[in-house]
């Protein structure tokens, strides 16, 4: 493994990179969540990269992790900067090409909106608990989280991952929970997708319903093939809650890529 920091958009972020053991693989870049960092995807990265045989790049964005510590509050746009300037940059830099984008949450979203872009090549797409509008549902946990990281020991479990906990959450929180963010919607970038997708969801997400990956199989109308998988008893991550089928579904979808 190469562990380290990278300069991307003038800021220094964290990464890590796990070689390959097989050949003709396309590289793996996992896209974290509103609240994730390197160190929070725990042991997945490695498990996923020994599974599927494929090189496996993980950073954390600009105000996650230990990357720069977040300056200034985000913007609605900020998932579309992410996928349009700094993933962009930060892939041409550790010259990876075609990579098969594995994103959680917010992560997912991001990986979305890059594959829609066009000029950025992308071998396939795996969408796990995906945004694609705001929901009642997503802003009631995302409430329901200011709470608990205001009244419980939240703070400290945070901060043994990021540099800054209380900016990284609010940073994340304030957003969502912003007047202006309310109408924010990604659908019309979905029929711009020319890649395979993988889209998964729990049946007990508690940020988000079946109508997040419905959309993508509606929309996505460009995608040479776009796969649901529901996973029963499973929640908000489901490379936690059911990592095996992640895993497994993932590793089905990266042999099918054409490389």
């Amino acid at each position: 493994m190469h562990s380290g920091f990278i300069r991307v958009c003038e800021r220094n972020l964290e990464y890590l990179l796990i070689p390959a053991h097989q050949i003709n693989r396309p590289t793996l870049v996992l896209l974290h969540e509103g609240l994730g960092s390197v160190s929070m995807w725990r042991d997945f990265p490695a498990r996923l990269a020994a599974a599927t045989g494929c090189r496996t790049l993980v950073y954390s964005r600009y105000g996650y992790g230990q990357s720069d510590i977040l300056e200034e509050a985000f913007k609605p746009d900020f998932m579309h900067r992410e996928a349009r300037q700094a993933l962009p940059e930060l892939l041409a830099r550790l010259k990876i090409d075609k990579p098969l984008l594995v994103g959680h949450s917010d992560g997912a979203s991001i990986a979305l909106l890059h594959a829609s872009d066009g000029p950025h090549a992308v071998a396939g797409l795996v969408a796990m608990a995906p945004h694609c509008f705001v929901e009642d549902i997503s802003i009631r946990s995302i409430e329901a989280a200011r709470l608990a990281f205001e009244s419980t020991d939240l703070p400290v479990k945070l901060a043994k991952h990021h540099r800054d906990a209380r900016r990284t959450f609010y940073g994340w929180n304030d957003i969502w929970l912003h007047p202006d963010f309310r109408s924010w919607n990604i659908e019309d970038c979905l029929q711009k997708i020319r890649c395979p997708i993988l889209a998964i969801q729990g049946e007990d997400d508690e940020y988000g319903t079946m109508a997040q990956i419905e959309a993508v199989a509606r929309q996505a109308i460009a995608s040479p093939a776009v796969e649901l998988l529901k996973l029963a008893d499973c929640r908000h991550s489901p490379h936690r809650d059911q990592t095996l089928a992640v895993i497994e579904a993932i590793g089905r979808f990266a042999d099918a890529i054409d490389m």
